[in-house]
């Protein structure tokens, strides 16, 4: 399963950056995960100030 990005994103753009394979771009309200090119690696969820990222 694809990670997804929770409300308590506050939009810092770490997980972003941390991304390997680009699939977390800007959303309207906070980051999006692509679920196609997400590979569940974890790198997001592990850079993420406040927990966003969360495997489905």
């Amino acid at each position: 399963m694809a990670y997804v990005i929770t409300d308590a994103c506050i939009s810092c753009g770490a997980c972003e950056a941390d991304c390997p394979v680009g699939a977390i771009s800007q959303g309207d309200d906070r980051y999006v995960i692509d679920p196609e090119k997400c590979i569940e690696c974890g790198a997001c969820e592990g850079t993420c100030p406040v927990g966003a990222p969360k495997a489905e």
